[in-house]
């Protein structure tokens, strides 16, 4: 049967637009070159957004798959800032979070096309490996390199400055509640708690030649943390960066998660912005209306893009990154406020341009 939809790109992105579409009424075809489980190099947290998403889309998380915590905080060799999360907040494995995306895709009646290859774009569908899939919209979920997007003419204009995530999991029970963002010289280690025995060690940084093992040297706290833990998985690799397409829509085609706007691994807000972003978009596409899921797109990537630029700033300059954590230390009420808007707990608005001014003048003075 013809899908009304076809998603270019079986990933959590491409795989929350279909449940959307699919909760809408509109019947759904998931096309990925590559074969589940779909793995990928992440921090693998769920913040309060996503968690809240993947609620209206039928997914409800417990402690049997996911690892719950309560805590953010951000900590170098000088300063330690930390808040509490009042929102739900999961640690997940990626593969495992695959499953329970797909198991409810398929009894919604989403239907799967593994190993199969983009060709051609066409008004009226789409050449593939497998053949010619008629459809009315075409969704390019495939990731921050997206195929879709390419052929589509929507690249980035400007050309992306890479960094690079590596992520391994040690069996070693959790020794705190929340998440921790190491800061070393232009590299930032995040520790997830995935499960009751697991911890997620996620290594971002500018030099491709670097890996968690060495790494491990530049943040001996953690590193007293995993000496003898058993390794769960292998190191694996990313690029991560901080891009936009050039617009999300044209036509028939509407671009989505990484494909649309890719956030830096550090802001941890990927899932998050991917999944508003599916909600978002099958709506418009239930209405007819791509003009409506564009602009929701340029209002919900708005705090995460000001997000990821801060942070990038603060691994650029080590002197920047020691006054705000400095300050975060220093202020914990400000941190804890910072912390619930960049959850999603709290909205922009929760700042004040008084604020705003005051967080400046303390940035340079601290």
């Amino acid at each position: 049967m013809q899908p009304d939809v076809l998603v270019i790109g079986g990933g959590p992105a491409g795989i929350a637009t279909a449940i959307a579409a699919s909760l809408q009424g509109l019947r759904v075809t998931v096309m990925d070159l590559r074969k589940p489980p779909i793995d990928k190099p992440c921090g693998e947290g769920l913040l309060p957004k996503a968690v809240v998403a993947l609620s209206q889309l039928g997914i409800e998380l417990n402690s049997d798959r996911v690892f719950p915590f309560s805590r953010f905080s951000f900590l170098d060799e000088n300063s330690l800032a930390s808040a509490r999360i009042q929102m739900e907040a999961f640690g997940v494995r990626r593969t495992v979070f695959h499953r329970l995306l797909t198991d409810r895709a398929s009894d919604l009646g989403v239907t799967f096309l593994w190993a199969t290859r983009v060709v051609r774009l066409d008004s009226g569908g789409v050449e593939t490996s497998a053949g010619f899939i008629p459809c009315r919209w075409l969704v390019g979920a495939d990731g921050s390199v997206s195929t879709v997007r390419r052929l589509a003419g929507l690249a980035p204009r400007r050309r992306a400055r890479f960094r690079f995530g590596f992520r391994r999991h040690y069996e070693i029970a959790p020794w705190t509640d929340g998440v921790e963002v190491h800061w070393g010289e232009k590299c930032q280690l995040v520790i997830t708690p995935t499960g009751s025995s697991e911890v997620c060690l996620s290594l971002f940084t500018s030099n491709p030649r670097l890996r968690l093992s060495r790494a491990l040297d530049r943040f001996p706290a953690v590193a007293r943390r995993v000496a003898g833990a058993r390794p769960n998985s292998t190191e694996s690799g990313a690029v991560t960066f901080l891009s936009k397409a050039r617009a999300v829509t044209k036509g028939n085609i509407a671009l989505v998660g990484d494909a649309s706007c890719t956030v830096d691994g550090i802001a941890g807000q990927g899932l998050s912005l991917a999944f508003q972003q599916a909600i978002h978009l099958a709506e418009a596409l239930a209405r007819g209306d791509l003009a409506q899921y564009a602009a929701a797109h340029r209002r919900l990537a708005r705090m995460p893009v000001l997000t990821t630029r801060l942070l990038l700033g603060m691994n650029a300059s080590s002197r920047f990154r020691s006054k705000v954590l400095r300050l975060m230390a220093q202020r914990p009420v400000l941190f804890a406020k910072m912390i619930s808007i960049h959850t999603g707990e709290s909205s922009p608005e929760a700042f004040d341009a008084a604020e705003m001014l005051s967080l400046g003048w303390r940035v340079m003075w601290a």
